[in-house]
């Protein structure tokens, strides 16, 4: 397949990176103008079959550090490449001298602009072959549950223990009011050890008391080293974390003895959780045996925490769990404190270079909110669940830890540094990371996210890792002396462990043009990417709703909107008739309409959890499925037509129609009022309506391939017109038809207060079009 025939199938090709201007503005204040920020999503290690692996280290320039790449010039007969960066020229080394015009190395290559490299391992010496280190995993249980939900969390980690790889090394905690964790080397007799769950307990507190303190920490924390054959040498590991071809067993006779917390709970009162303890314990634990190394702490919290550090509510259950009304009066006594204990358990556990991957399932809430500064900062993943025995958390626990095609393909202790041509800055990025404070002449004056630093850490990343990098032009004017070179360059450096424990450089460059002259130039509209745009709006004004007090989101994206029409559009003045829009752009509104409307600017009717969530997701996923997020797909299922898409608004809805809503969070088949009779009255099962048969099961086929592609896996609603379940679908719906306008006979109408797309749309075009 030709790269611009992948390009066309694949929105974002070889190098996974999507930008919202493909031709970038040459001046700051052209930059501006814009309005939509100049920005890449670039997604790490994506999966790629036309990505080639070196097996040496990579070729550095002197000056800039960029990696040799297919945009460099080279001086055959002299053996010297130039820098596209920074115009520094560099010597080819000895090994690289029978390279000529018909013979280079796959880093010169025009379609090599992604290439991998495989690194030595710090563990290598020559008395040995290189050694990987293990995955490491520990699993922390909450208790304090009843026993029919303890009891699907318990399978769902026998059955994950039954994935993990034989040498991966596994660990039990259990938390209720107080603290377990399980000393699984100690022969016949289970040794458990106890932490009180009701104050904070420092990293070295820990240690002594599982008597790590000394000979159980490693000298100097050099990743993995000392490997052998899957074992670990020193007593700190064996007694607490054990290879899963032994420990399985262990734990799983471990887990059939675990029973719900028996701590006596007071009429009137939640049950004492200690969920920030727990948390603690298991990082610190992590922190004295495997600093460095690529380790899971994977949290499954069946409730709000009550007890100790991390508390989000009070025991007494008159009290209820903080909602979005308390956060804006700052009436949630226990949220600050909490977040505060987070981000400084994130920085210890971004040090170690170990993730927490947090399954949350309850009817309450648990604190996810709270808890968002550590997950995102240490590249975890998280599934909030309505309870352990539904499929949203089965299904997704399992292809957490599933092998193969169907695995997320999860990484470890990555880094990810970038270079960028003389004017550009970068100003940060949105997703999950950390910023390394790595100082440089790229870096930026206004931070957005993980910013005042050119390299990130990525504790934990995985093959649909997204991350959003803001930048910023420097240039004022044109260079005086006319030297312009008409092309800019962007250079990505990911390094990791893949689960295998081989460590892997990806090196991605790409290359745009820059734009001058202060009209609208055809080629910069020409480049704009209206998804990638859309995607990046949602994410900085969820970024802003967070940061930034008293901000109105709503009017901030409509002010931005009608900038951008007023500037990209064609239209005579206060002529709102003879608006229009390039097809570059002529989607974008329509983005912005069902962003208003989205949970990520709503926070109306979902809680603070909720909102977290779906933000920790919108701010992890490509821009392919954040697309969906934000205006979720429909498709139409008729006796007379192929499936075909849908438009997202309440007149799509017939009787004799089957809709299929995918809104990412949740799949929802809808079934027309005829058509729902005629299934009642089973039609289906007889023979001469196998063409019936044949429809109803059309949006199930459909639904279930996207469910088997998404993670977390999406809730299945299937819902009949005028049943209570159809308000999934009515909720994401173009509200064209409302109880108060005039509606034809029989047609649906959704009871809402809210414009519909056209009643916004020449109100748009009214505001873009004024002389003002």
């Amino acid at each position: 397949m030709s790269t611009t025939e992948m390009a066309s199938t694949d929105p974002e090709g070889i190098d996974g990176i999507r930008m919202t201007w493909n031709a970038w503005p040459r001046t700051k204040m052209e930059a501006s103008k814009c309005v939509i920020p100049i920005a890449a999503s670039i997604s790490p290690i994506r999966p790629h079959i036309h990505i080639p692996t070196n097996p040496y280290m990579p070729l550095r320039c002197k000056t800039c550090t960029c990696v040799l790449n297919p945009y460099a010039r080279v001086d055959f007969p002299s053996l010297i490449w130039t820098c596209p960066f920074c115009f520094q020229r560099n010597h080819f080394p000895q090994h690289f001298s029978g390279i000529s015009e018909t013979n280079v190395p796959a880093e010169l290559y025009p379609q090599y602009t992604t290439i991998e490299y495989d690194l030595p391992n710090h563990n290598y010496n020559e008395r040995h072959t290189e050694l990987q280190p293990p995955p490491v995993y520990i699993f922390v249980i909450d208790t304090c549950m009843i026993e029919e939900e303890l009891g699907y969390a318990k399978s769902a980690v026998q059955q994950a223990l039954e994935f993990l790889p034989e040498n991966a090394l596994v660990g039990l905690v259990s938390f209720g009011t107080q603290v377990q964790v399980y000393e699984l080397g100690f022969g016949d007799m289970n040794k458990v050890y106890v932490f009180r769950g009701s104050k904070e307990i420092g990293k070295d507190q820990v240690l002594d008391q599982l008597g790590l303190g000394g000979g159980g920490r490693r000298i100097g924390g050099v990743p993995g080293q000392g490997f052998q054959n899957g074992a670990v040498p020193n007593s700190g590991y064996t007694r607490f974390l054990l290879p899963a071809s032994d420990g399985a067993y262990i734990i799983h006779s471990l887990l059939e003895e675990l029973g719900t917390d028996q701590w006596p709970v007071a009429p009137g009162n939640r049950s004492l959780r200690c969920t920030g303890v727990a948390l603690s314990v298991a990082a610190g634990l992590l922190g004295a045996c495997l600093p460095g190394t690529g380790a899971r702490i994977v949290a499954l919290v069946g409730g709000p925490c009550t007890e100790g550090p991390g508390s989000i509510v009070s025991k007494d259950l008159s009290d209820p769990v903080r909602s979005h009304k308390d956060l804006d009066k700052d009436a949630a006594p226990f949220y600050r404190k909490a977040v505060a204990f987070y981000e400084t358990l994130a920085n210890q556990m971004v040090s170690q270079g170990h993730v927490l991957d947090l399954f949350a399932s309850a009817l309450d809430q648990v604190g996810v909110s709270e808890m968002k500064v550590i997950i995102e900062r240490t590249g975890g993943l998280v599934v909030l669940a309505e309870s352990f025995g539904h499929s949203v958390f089965k299904g997704s626990f399992k292809r957490a830890f599933e092998k193969g095609e169907e695995s997320l393909g999860l990484a470890h202790n990555g880094t990810l540094e970038i270079n960028c041509s003389k004017d550009i800055k970068i100003q940060g990025i949105i997703g999950p990371c950390t910023s390394l404070e790595k100082k440089g002449p790229a870096v930026g004056s206004q931070p957005i996210g993980q910013g005042n630093t050119t390299k990130w850490k990525l504790c934990g990343l995985d093959k649909d890792t997204c991350l959003t990098v803001f930048f910023d032009i420097s240039s004022s004017d044109k260079d005086p002396s006319g030297n312009v070179n008409p092309q800019l360059y962007l250079q990505t450096l990911t390094s990791y462990q893949n689960a295998d424990g081989q460590s892997k450089l990806r090196v991605t460059t790409v290359t745009r043009r820059w734009v001058d002259g202060a009209g609208i130039s055809e080629e910069l509209m020409e480049g704009f990417d209206q998804e990638t745009a859309a995607v990046v709006t949602a994410r900085l004004v969820s970024y802003k709703m967070e940061t930034e007090e008293s901000f109105d989101a709503t009017r901030w994206i409509d002010r931005n909107l009608i900038r951008l029409c007023s500037k990209f559009g064609d239209y005579r003045k206060d002529d709102p008739s003879s608006f229009s829009l390039n097809p570059s752009f002529s989607l974008f509104p329509q983005f912005m309409f069902n962003l208003r409307r989205s949970q990520f600017v709503q926070v109306f009717n979902n809680s603070p959890d909720e909102t977290a969530y779906f933000r920790i997701m919108l701010n992890r996923e490509s821009i392919t499925n954040a697309t969906v997020m934000i205006q979720p797909s429909l498709i139409s299922y008729t006796f007379n037509s192929l499936p075909s898409p849908a438009l997202l608004d309440v007149a799509s809805i017939s009787p004799d129609r089957i809709l299929l809503l995918d809104s990412y969070f949740s799949v929802v088949i809808f079934h027309g009022m005829t058509i729902a009779q005629w299934r009642n009255m089973g039609y289906q099962n007889q023979p001469e309506h196998q063409a019936f048969a044949q429809l109803l099961q059309a949006p199930h086929d459909d639904a279930e391939l996207i469910i088997r592609d998404r993670f977390p896996v999406p809730r299945l609603v299937v819902c009949d017109q005028h049943g209570s379940q159809a308000r999934f679908l009515l909720a994401k719906l173009n509200p064209s038809a409302t109880y108060n306008n005039d509606v034809a006979s029989g047609m649906d109408v959704i009871f809402t207060d809210d414009v519909n797309l056209h009643v916004f749309y020449e109100h748009l075009q009214k505001l873009a079009v004024q002389s003002s």
